[in-house]
């Protein structure tokens, strides 16, 4: 048998595995965003605009899937977001982008 996409439109989300996804977020966003995803990584500091705490719930729970994982592919000013977040759908898979959303979606789940 093969398996069935069931719900899944083209280009949405893949379930992610959040410690696979903790890696990449250690190698590319932390610097950024901070290790605690508190959107105080040291070059964060050093932008014109602060990078997005990923521990604010509230504000998190507004933003859907499919578009935090459009803004991990295309990069912050493809959605009229900081020009300093950078698009990393060249260097990243679909799977792997799945895993740093579901990494990131972590510090929320408590």
């Amino acid at each position: 048998m093969g398996m069935v996409m069931l719900g899944l439109a083209p280009g949405a989300p893949a379930a992610g595995d959040a410690a696979a996804g903790k890696e990449l977020y250690t190698a590319l966003c932390a610097r950024c965003h901070g290790e605690s995803g508190r959107g105080d990584g040291p070059a964060g500091a050093l932008l014109e605009t602060k990078p997005r705490d990923f521990t604010d719930c509230a504000r998190m729970q507004g933003i859907s899937d499919q578009e935090l994982v459009a803004v991990i592919r295309e990069g912050g000013p493809a959605r009229h977001l900081s020009k300093d977040m950078p698009p990393w759908g060249k260097a990243l898979q679909d799977q792997e982008i799945a895993d740093l959303m579901a990494y990131i979606r972590s510090f929320c789940a408590h």
